[in-house]
């Protein structure tokens, strides 16, 4: 009698990652099903969300490789389970990072959840650039290999025994080679763009989009001594660090260095500036993290040294953890780092092991206000 072949559901957005994540599974001899997720639902005539035109790529490339194509809509777990919190966390003058909820609540709950359940999954997959080993009959969280596409940070809150029964076909893989792989393949989608940014919104259109939900609150740009520039759109629309849109470049202060954010004064509704991104107000010895997520079994000292990132695209910054608690770690880096924005994630390695990570609760300054 022939032994059944594993099956796989795969996560399916359109895109060449999971398009040619799906023909990688079927050369592995695995059954291979796709699974494309509705996540938005709110009427936006495609000035947003590319749903329609990323379904209809879904679509062509599962019948182009001979696959099952399955559908779901999430569209009210994302709503209750991400953006909610998405927007709440703006409203108190934070940055999150909505691409590692909606990881957590939707592609490695939700959609699991469906693919187990209703689709008699054994696995699922997901066009992630990850790799996970076995280790003492447990995976183990790793980068991938292409360093400029390695998506563990938006990865650390995976569940360990999900993280079991997940396959990640492109860890070994550089985005070079699977764009070539697309082209040969003679799929539509090789040289489609990368989505970036939250899951539906392209990073240029952030500020009208939150402009929807979020009621725009004029109020005054500042210096640290009080000193009143000009005015703010809004606190929501700014963040930690950053120098472009303030519209008061040239006013009082050093000639020709440029203004930072460096607080969001929530009670006073101040944005408050200073010249300079290597200024003391903005700099940091370390910062406090909550909401921790241990991915990997491996016993820690306390303190230990890793590295820890503090946002997608910074470089590793190496580092002594503190453990606290359970949900809270103090983390002081070898050298002051400049723009630590709350509400973003830290997330922790050793070497190309990820080890979790959390919320920035607040950033340790050199000089406080």
């Amino acid at each position: 009698m022939l032994k059944l072949k594993k099956k796989v559901v795969l996560a399916m957005s359109g895109g060449v990652d999971s398009s040619v994540s799906a023909w990688i599974l079927k050369q592995q001899n695995y059954r291979v099903e796709g699974l494309f997720m509705k996540n938005w639902d709110e009427d936006d005539n495609n000035v947003y969300c590319s749903a329609e035109k990323d379904l209809e790529d879904t679509e062509n490339v599962c019948k182009k490789l001979g696959i099952r194509l399955n559908k779901v809509n999430f569209s009210h777990e994302y709503w209750e389970k991400v953006f909610k919190i998405f927007i709440r966390e703006y409203q108190l003058g934070r940055t999150p990072n909505p691409d590692i909820l909606c990881n957590k609540e939707i592609k490695f709950k939700a959609f699991y959840e469906f693919a187990i359940n209703n689709l008699g999954a054994d696995f699922i997959a997901t066009g992630h650039y990850v790799r996970n080993k076995n280790f003492n009959a447990s995976s183990l969280l790793l980068r991938g290999i292409d360093a400029d596409k390695d998506q563990s940070y938006f990865l650390y809150t995976i569940n360990k025994r999900i993280l079991n029964k997940c396959l990640f076909p492109l860890g070994e893989l550089t985005k070079e080679i699977v764009r070539k792989i697309a082209k040969q393949l003679n799929l539509s989608v090789y040289n489609k763009k990368s989505s970036t940014g939250i899951c539906f919104i392209n990073p240029k259109n952030i500020n009208n989009f939150l402009n929807m939900y979020i009621p725009k609150k004029k109020g005054n740009i500042v210096t640290a001594s009080g000193h009143v520039l000009g005015e703010h759109n809004g606190l929501t629309y700014y963040t930690l660090g950053q120098r472009k849109g303030l519209g008061i470049g040239g006013l009082s202060g050093i000639k020709n260095i440029p203004w930072y954010v460096i607080e969001k004064d929530v009670i006073h509704n101040s944005l408050i500036v200073a010249q300079g991104i290597n200024n003391c107000y903005l700099m940091s010895i370390g910062l406090i993290v909550h909401q921790l997520y241990w991915i990997n079994d491996i016993n820690l000292n306390n303190p230990f040294f890793c590295s820890v990132k503090i946002r997608y695209r910074h470089k590793d910054i190496s580092c002594k953890i503190f453990l606290y608690k359970e949900k809270l770690v103090k983390v002081l880096f070898q050298h002051p780092v400049s723009s630590i924005t709350p509400g973003q994630s830290a997330v922790f390695y050793l070497s190309e092991l990820c080890l979790g990570g959390g919320i920035i609760k607040e950033r340790l300054p050199i000089l406080k206000l």
